[in-house]
């Protein structure tokens, strides 16, 4: 009784303050680039990214609480489709959208005289191609869950597992074959730029702190300017992403080995899932 009461909780803690702190966000953000003289690129891919955490905390958060609470089943098995394929593919979305703003930010606080300066987005909506390529890209990979997805409970040996309101029916290893290596792929490209953008925002990062303590004694330039703080607020936010990746990764790793108790270790992956999505905003609210 204890565990279920603690899985309600904080399933309906994760999806309730998650959106609601991600709409904060957005709505922020787009008044900040309707007030403000310049819209900047990286205000654009916030708004792109809290949207994206929207889709995942209602289509994948708000199912698994209502299921946590023990309400009847109401997806159909087309609906079933439509939500675990729009979670999967706005998940792709959120990791491609974090790398993206990874790299922005290390470009918009390069040295002038950088090679990287010239990459430096000349107008906000210069970004709004990538969001559309990330879309195609991770609705082209995620498509084989259309067929393997169903809402209608089958036998024990149809199924891979169960998805509280929907199931993940068994697939060929022709079809994991092919899309297992575009994730991986997707993956370790964009986590890979993500590494070096933020490799080199720490290694600016650095270098500014060393400028400033030689010249301790001026006062502006106990002042962190705005570009820096902004690269540190993406900073933690990267560090954020890393955390609740691959904590998830390996909470995965070891259901799918048995090697723990699969209720403990299912429900613990379930909220890692949702953890990015859910406190993702806060990070950026405590930063602005």
């Amino acid at each position: 009784m204890l565990s279920k009461f603690i899985k309600q909780i904080v399933f309906l803690f994760m999806t309730v303050f998650g959106t609601l702190g991600n709409i904060y966000v957005s709505v922020n953000y787009m008044f900040s680039c309707f007030r403000g003289p310049e819209k900047k690129p990286v205000h654009f891919i916030l708004i792109h990214l809290t949207f994206t955490n929207i889709i995942i905390l209602l289509a994948k958060g708000l199912p698994k609480t209502m299921a946590a609470f023990g309400l009847r089943n109401f997806l159909n098995d087309i609906e079933c489709k439509i939500l675990i394929y729009l979670s999967r593919v706005a998940r792709g979305v959120s990791i491609c959208t974090s790398g993206l703003l990874t790299v922005v930010q290390a470009i918009i606080i390069s040295p002038r005289a950088s090679e990287w300066r010239r990459l430096r987005p000349k107008s906000a909506w210069h970004i709004l191609p990538f969001f559309s390529f990330f879309w195609i890209l991770n609705a082209l990979i995620g498509m084989n869950l259309i067929h393997s997805i169903t809402g209608i409970s089958l036998n024990i040996s149809q199924l891979n597992n169960k998805d509280d309101y929907c199931y993940f029916m068994l697939e060929s290893k022709t079809t994991k074959w092919i899309v297992l290596p575009f994730m991986v792929l997707r993956d370790a490209v964009f986590q890979g730029v993500m590494g070096a953008a933020s490799g080199y925002m720490v290694l600016l990062l650095h270098k500014h702190h060393q400028h400033v303590l030689y010249f301790q004694n001026s006062k502006l330039l106990y002042r962190t300017p705005p570009e820096l703080r902004a690269a540190q607020s993406v900073l933690l936010l990267m560090l954020c992403f890393v955390f609740f990746y691959w904590t998830d990764c390996a909470f995965s790793l070891l259901l799918s080995l048995s090697l723990a108790d699969k209720s403990v270790t299912g429900n613990i992956q379930k909220f890692l899932a949702l953890g990015y999505a859910t406190f993702s905003p806060f990070v950026l609210i405590h930063r602005d």
